[in-house]
């Protein structure tokens, strides 16, 4: 698969938005929590293959604020597998030098999960290689209000004058600060919309929509996706013959 692709325009950051689980679930006459499970192999893939071709950052949508209010036999479905899924996979993860981390309001998981994924990203924190980042209890509204919360605070205690709140300032605030903004994004499941996710980082990002139903994304559509990506001509405002230039 390397071989299809510039090495020199791999995106340095990929955010994946995992959808269909539950209509994979649904086609299988089974429920939602059947395509939850189902859909770990397509994490452990699309992992190691971003893994394999130098991706720096993979921050996977796996759970909004919105989905807390979801049946509460699935939430807590989700969450047992959140659990056991981190558990398992620190070995793999330490074997990869691949590091741990989470963007989202996680002080809202049950106690279990918020445990083992603190325990997960310390004892990954030790890793070089690519990081993994979970959006978990995340939304991009629920992240820019945090922001905004935390510069009014700095600008009441005399902290940040208001003239100088930048761009740059409000991006050192967002749960994603020091991390690159993504510059590739899919969406799988055939949806065209991006639900809430990393809406500031998002201004420049390019955006892939898969057909493809998440528990069967395989490392061959990750590629397709980057390969899609390459073709691209990433403008950011100028004109194409200023790129070119």
């Amino acid at each position: 698969m390397k071989e299809v692709l510039n090495p020199d325009r791999i995106p340095r950051h990929i955010a994946i938005i995992m959808d269909g689980n539950g209509r994979w679930a649904k086609k299988k006459g089974a429920m939602r929590i059947f395509g939850h499970r189902h859909a770990i192999k397509a994490v452990k893939d699309t992992i190691e293959c971003a893994e394999n071709l130098g991706v720096d950052y993979l921050t996977l949508f796996s759970f909004s604020t919105e989905n807390w209010s979801r049946p509460l036999e699935e939430v807590n479905g989700l969450m047992e597998l959140l659990v056991k899924t981190i558990t398992d996979e620190v070995p793999m993860m330490m074997d990869n030098n691949i590091q741990l981390e989470s963007i989202g309001d996680i002080d809202s998981l049950p106690k279990s999960a918020y445990n083992k994924l603190m325990e997960a990203k310390k004892t990954t924190s030790v890793n070089t290689g690519l990081t993994v980042i979970l959006a978990l209890s995340y939304s991009g509204k629920w992240e820019i209000t945090q922001a905004t919360k935390r510069i009014a605070q700095k600008i009441s205690e005399g902290k940040l004058k208001v003239e100088d709140v930048t761009q740059e300032v409000v991006a050192d605030h967002l749960e994603t600060a020091g991390i690159p903004d993504p510059e590739l994004m899919i969406r799988t499941s055939g949806e065209y919309r991006i639900s809430n996710f990393l809406l500031w980082q998002s201004a420049y990002t390019e955006l892939f929509f898969s057909p493809v139903l998440w528990p069967d994304f395989r490392r061959e559509h990750l590629v397709s996706a980057i390969l899609d990506f390459q073709k691209r001509e990433r403008r950011f405002g100028k004109t194409g013959e200023q790129v070119k230039s």
